[in-house]
């Protein structure tokens, strides 16, 4: 079963640069454990072990641009040619880093 899978660029590292890897699994954990075998050190980033083996608070991983977090978690059972996205998610900045003219008007 063949399942693509999109990599961000801050995981790279681990594929060898690669944007998008083929996978396989029955379920999203079962994909994660199979990347590991070839690209050692990204389930780690994905999956927090210490914390019932759910994903990372900030990734966010898509099933066919389905948020898994809205579905069974890592246990999203997988299909041949589903795709898989990872992202991680983006907080913080700072009000006074926008221009002048983009600040939201304080009361």
């Amino acid at each position: 079963m063949a399942i693509e899978v999109r990599i961000p660029t801050i995981l790279r590292q681990y594929t060898d640069g690669a944007k998008a890897v083929e996978g396989s699994g029955d379920t999203l954990a079962d994909l994660f454990a199979d990347l590991e075998t070839r690209h050692a050190g990204i389930e780690a980033r994905i999956i927090d072990a210490d914390n019932g083996a759910k994903l990372r608070r900030f990734v966010n991983v898509y099933l066919n641009d389905e948020d898994v977090r809205f579905l069974d978690g890592i246990s999203t059972k997988l299909s041949d040619g589903d795709s898989v996205t990872i992202l991680p998610a983006v907080a913080g900045g700072s009000v006074d880093a926008l221009p002048a003219g983009l600040r939201p008007e304080m009361a």
